[in-house]
Order: C-alpha cells, then sequence, then structure tokens
C-alpha cells in the first residue's frame, strides 16, 4: 500500500456507508461501488444514500461512485468489501477483472453460505489472495453511531503491520479510535459468531427473560466464542479486547443491532420466514448460524449457545423450550 492510497468500498448498505463517511474524513477521493445504479444516481443528485443512513451527507467531489464492479476493482489497489455474505459470491461472479495484487479488507460481519468460510478465508482459498494481503475491519462500532459521529471503535487486523497501521490511520478521526492487530483468522471468526450470540439475546428478550439471564448468556457466549475460535485458529489473543468481547456486548444489547431484532421477532413468535420478511436488512447471524455449527460438529466444540439458535432457526424447535433446556446448561 502506498503512502497515498487508493480506496474503493463494495456495498450499499448501512456499514458500508459508515465506511465511506469515515474515509471521507481524511482521504480526497472514495471509491464506492454499488450494484443499484438508481442508488448511484440519487447519491449523486442529493448527497445521501437513499435508503441507509440518509443522515449522512457527503460532499459528491469525493465519491467517485459506480454500479460496475470491474470499473472499481481495475481502479483502486485497496478494496473494503461490506457486502452482506449472503450476496457476495454473486457479486464477485459479475468480476472479469482480475483481483491479483489488490489489498482486500473484509468488513463483512458473517460468512460465506456457498464456501462456509470467513471472508478473508474465501478470497484466500477462491481467489488465491495472499494471507499478507487480506485484512479484517472490526469492532464495537455501529454504522448509526457513524451516522450520528458519536465516539466508536475499531479494530483494523492484518498480518501485514503496515496495511493495518495504513488502514488505521485512513478510517481514524475525532469520532472514530482504531487500534490494530496481526489476528485477521480470530477477528473474523468473532465477528461473525458475535451475530449468533445477538440472535440469542434477542430470543430471549422476545421470550420476556430479564437482564439477570442477559447478562448470564453473554458471559456464557463470550467464554463459547473463546473456545471456538481456538478450536478453528490457535493462537495467543485476548478475548477481552473490544474486538471480541466488546462487539459482542454492543451487537448483543443495542437496539440498532439487526440479529437481535431478528432474534426478538422470532422469541416473540414470528416463523423465521416473516421474521426475515419483515426485516429491511440483512441479519448476518441467520446464515452464519448454519456454517457455525457445521464447524463446531467437525472441530468437536462445545457451543450450547449455537446449538440452541441453531435448533430454533433450522431444527423448527420451540424457542421457549429450547432456551428452557439452555437455561440448565449455563453457568
Amino acid at each position: 500500500m502506498s503512502k497515498h492510497q487508493k480506496i474503493a468500498v463494495f456495498g450499499g448498505g448501512s456499514w458500508a456507508t459508515a465506511i465511506v463517511k469515515m474515509l471521507t474524513e481524511n482521504l480526497e477521493t472514495v471509491g464506492w461501488y454499488m450494484r443499484n445504479a438508481q442508488s448511484v444516481r440519487y447519491i449523486k443528485l442529493n448527497n445521501h444514500n437513499p435508503k441507509y443512513l440518509s443522515s449522512a451527507e457527503f460532499d459528491t467531489n469525493q465519491l467517485d461512485l459506480s454500479s460496475d464492479i470491474n470499473y472499481m476493482v481495475a481502479n483502486y489497489d485497496v478494496l473494503i468489501f461490506a457486502i452482506p455474505s449472503a450476496f457476495l459470491t454473486s457479486e464477485l461472479q459479475k468480476l472479469k477483472t482480475s483481483l491479483e495484487g489488490k489489498t482486500i479488507f473484509s468488513a463483512i460481519k458473517g460468512i460465506v453460505p456457498e464456501t462456509g468460510l470467513i471472508v478473508g478465508e474465501h478470497f484466500n482459498s477462491q481467489y488465491n489472495i495472499p494471507l499478507l494481503n487480506i485484512g479484517v475491519i472490526t469492532g464495537p462500532c455501529h454504522a448509526e453511531e457513524v451516522a450520528m459521529e458519536r465516539l466508536s471503535y475499531l479494530t483494523i487486523a492484518s498480518q501485514d503491520e503496515e496495511k493495518a497501521l495504513k488502514m488505521s490511520s485512513a478510517l481514524e478521526s475525532d469520532y472514530i479510535k482504531t487500534k490494530i492487530s496481526d489476528d485477521i483468522i480470530g477477528t473474523e471468526y468473532a465477528a461473525m459468531l458475535k451475530n449468533i450470540y445477538a440472535v440469542a439475546a434477542g430470543i430471549a428478550h422476545g421470550l420476556g427473560y430479564g437482564d439477570n439471564f442477559q447478562s448470564v448468556l453473554m458471559s456464557n457466549a463470550i467464554r463459547e466464542m473463546k473456545r471456538f475460535i481456538k478450536k478453528v485458529h490457535k493462537m495467543k489473543r485476548n478475548i477481552n479486547d473490544s474486538a471480541y468481547l466488546g462487539d459482542l456486548l454492543v451487537t448483543g444489547y443495542s437496539t440498532f443491532s439487526r440479529n437481535r431484532q431478528f432474534g426478538n421477532m422470532v422469541g416473540k413468535g414470528y416463523t423465521v420466514k416473516s421474521a426475515q420478511l419483515e426485516m429491511s436488512m440483512i441479519a448476518e447471524g441467520y446464515y452464519a448460524t448454519k456454517c457455525a455449527y457445521k464447524i463446531k460438529e467437525e472441530n468437536d466444540a462445545k457451543t450450547p449457545i449455537i446449538d440452541a439458535v441453531y435448533n430454533v432457526l433450522y431444527g423448527n424447535k420451540n424457542p421457549k423450550k429450547e432456551f428452557k433446556k439452555l437455561t440448565n446448561k449455563l453457568d
């Protein structure tokens, strides 16, 4: 990554919009790919995203907007993907331009359904992107709070410290604090798992469990996360850092959390299908649950919370009965 980074963001949702906002604080030009050409035209005319974070105003002179993914890949060196994991494969299938030599940062807090891999592993195995050219943007940070310029924290993970520092510099501002990490696998798994635990927190809330149980649930969730990540990628890490515990807490408790909202509807009696239709945004925890359950089976990890959520979402089990059983497995 050169001194003057050419960074492009891929995605049209709230998190992609928030990342673009952060980057415009520091960069003269930010590339922004959105698959919806109508949204591109709207932003150029009205200076804000019509569907997400509409309160965030942009100087369009700073934005290089396009609905052509090949143009964006060809013209930018550092690519930040913030496309929902369920749609990543279909978007990448449009690529005719090579990703060779590009630096990829994942801001996708999910798992690619077609391969069952976290995004960094997906780019490494499917597109031969070296791990040194892959990074992760994660942490306890809500897009809605970024739009309001409330103080937020990010962790930038990469095995290449220089890449992490440069991305950190590009995102940092008066209201965004950053730190770096070399745990690209662990931080990305944590970002995926916390969505499942947020679904669990939502189901519990919908069922009428109180704050006491929620605190026990989150306490057990961070220990379960530690066991899971240790099974799939063993290295020295402090699970209490903000990239792990902090992100878990904000996603599990915040009213902005779409995964918690999704779980809350399921707990209140919505079917999984009706809850998904009711949501205007993707709940990554739904897709992550199926993949995480398979991974934990392959690695023989003890995950009672993931098991309970899986049984409700994919096993058609009664949420009330499943969470009653779960209460006896927590301590």
